[in-house]
């Protein structure tokens, strides 16, 4: 009976929306922006919405008023803004009804609650107390330290937020402060970073919050051997950031452990401790003050009711336009700032951990397209690279611009009339309007179709603060996205598998080491083995 009452309430909602239904009749003809006087001056104007200091422009998507309307009771009819404010209050999100599962809040907004009009629910106080009282120890401890280097070890969540928050604030960093980073299980990866590193002066960062994450507890042993060869107590050089009672909670082994929360994934944390010590320690506090600062004001954002006033609402509802009514299956995300070169593979992490799921918060098998595939480079090396593709090739590929008005550091040139950031702005600028209008010519060859939706977010400066501000941004994008296809997007057993998998066959590996002879535990890895030869 339960499960014939979750098939009812659960697996054909968002198909059958009415704003679903209407949508999908809008999409049988949507606007060509290919037309003579699409694409007008009152149109651009029109099609603006500015929370935080970011605008996002996007005159050159493929909607109208109807569509905006209809997209509007999609979040009306999905609850997701409600949803939204009982993530934020601490409520049992993370979830699936009927099955076993991770059963916790989803708090990654409380690591930043330290600011205007916040929570008031208990929950949300609650770990918004926890992380205070982590960044007063982070804070107590930066004041003991005299390192140059920071060798941050750890992988996905681990490392792809906190990396692209340093990439795209360096220019802030302290002159006397370097920070490098160990994913990859592959020893290279360790290798080339030891070439730089006078480990005297340096301190390892250990980020998992199990403690037991493969790759990560190698790099970790392989690092601390380092060390005792140089003659070196690694707990003299060596944190952790880990959970609670985890192998990585150990006073004995680090020089401080600072705790990661249950309620916050890794590919949420970039503002919590993941992202608060190696920023803080490069950077300074205060400027990693003003990333979360940016952060809450969009949190604050995303409780409004009007999609007009919620930034991440609005943007995750263009993207499900576009991706479940228009049939486009990626985005290619495109800053055109340097800055932010690994931004990218943030949200492509974001998104497609959170979102790449098949079934409901039911256990229900969907029957429709959830998460995108994310991708992209910084401009204007890409229009040098793939812009082919986009612009001529078959599929049609969204584009999200990310841009600034300002450079970082001040030291630009007129050249040929124009500065460097302005040929920079203008290039992207150019590329939406290519994009949308296309070119008629004679020659096929030459020919651009256009109607190739896309859309823009403008900031005046890349600063701690929009940092933060665009974090969020995107953070809640996603999240407003699970909820309005009633999925669960704060697990990710997705990953799991293989983990399993590459168990087994590290036996096998084990096993040959130390016998020299087949283990049989597991054939397919000792067929690998035997072709290498070991």
């Amino acid at each position: 009976m339960a499960q014939t009452t979750a098939i009812k309430g659960s697996q054909l909602a968002f198909t059958n929306f009415k704003a679903s239904e209407t949508l999908r009749s809008l999409a049988q003809k949507p606007l060509d922006l290919t037309q003579d006087g699409a694409l007008t001056p009152e149109r651009i104007n029109k099609y603006v919405q500015e929370a935080c200091g970011l605008k996002l422009l996007y005159a050159t998507d493929r909607v109208t008023d109807e569509v905006m309307e209809a997209l509007a009771e999609l979040a009306a009819e999905s609850n997701a803004v409600e949803k939204m404010k009982s993530m934020q209050a601490g409520k049992v999100i993370n979830k699936i009804e009927g099955f076993p599962s991770e059963e916790r809040s989803v708090l990654h907004t409380a690591m930043r609650d330290f600011f205007d009009h916040p929570q008031s629910a208990r929950i949300a106080k609650e770990a918004a107390e926890l992380e205070r009282a982590e960044i007063d120890k982070l804070k107590a401890f930066l004041t003991k330290i005299s390192f140059t280097d920071l060798i941050m070890i750890g992988i996905g969540g681990s490392n792809l937020g906190p990396e692209a928050a340093y990439r795209a604030l360096s220019y802030l960093k302290k002159e006397d402060r370097n920070v490098h980073f160990i994913a990859n299980v592959d020893p290279d990866e360790t290798a080339r970073v030891l070439e730089n590193v006078d480990l005297n002066k340096a301190l390892v960062l250990v980020v998992s919050k199990s403690g037991g994450t493969l790759e990560t507890k190698t790099n970790y042993n392989f690092m601390a051997r380092k060390f005792e060869q140089a003659g070196l107590n690694p707990k003299d050089h060596f944190v952790s950031i880990t959970g609670k009672g985890s192998l990585l909670d150990n006073k004995n082994k680090f020089l401080e452990c600072f705790y990661s929360w249950d309620f916050i994934g890794g590919r949420y944390s970039t503002s919590a401790m993941y992202g608060a010590v190696m920023l803080s320690f490069a950077l300074g506090f205060d400027h990693f003050w003003e990333f979360l600062r940016g952060a809450h004001e969009m949190d604050r954002t995303a409780l409004e009711s009007d999609i007009h006033k919620n930034l991440p609402l609005k943007l995750a509802l263009l993207g499900i336009w576009n991706h479940n009514f228009l049939g486009c299956h990626t985005l290619a995300m495109i800053p055109y700032s340097s800055a932010l070169s690994r931004f990218p593979a943030h949200i492509q992490q974001l998104e497609m951990e959170s979102n790449g799921k098949h079934i409901d918060r039911h256990g229900i098998r969907v029957d429709f397209e959830t998460g995108q595939i994310i991708w992209g480079e910084p401009g204007n090396n890409a229009q040098h690279s793939f812009y082919q593709l986009i612009h001529q090739g078959t599929p049609v590929i969204p584009l999200e611009f990310i841009s600034f008005k300002e450079c970082q550091f001040g030291d630009d040139m007129v050249i040929d009339g124009t500065t460097n950031q302005e040929k920079l702005l203008a290039n992207m600028f150019a590329q939406a309007i290519a994009l949308a209008t296309g070119k008629k010519d004679d020659n096929p060859n030459k020919q651009f179709e256009g109607n190739r939706p896309s859309r823009i977010i403008l900031g005046e400066k890349l600063t701690p603060y929009s940092l933060g501000t665009l974090f969020s941004l995107y953070e809640n994008c996603v999240a407003f996205q699970g909820f309005i296809w009633d999925i669960n997007s704060f697990d990710q057993e997705g990953v799991q598998l293989g983990k399993v998998l590459a168990g087994r066959v590290i036996k096998s590996f084990e096993g040959f080491r130390s016998t020299g002879k087949e283990t049989g535990e597991y054939p397919l890895g000792d067929a690998y083995l035997k072709q290498l030869g070991l």
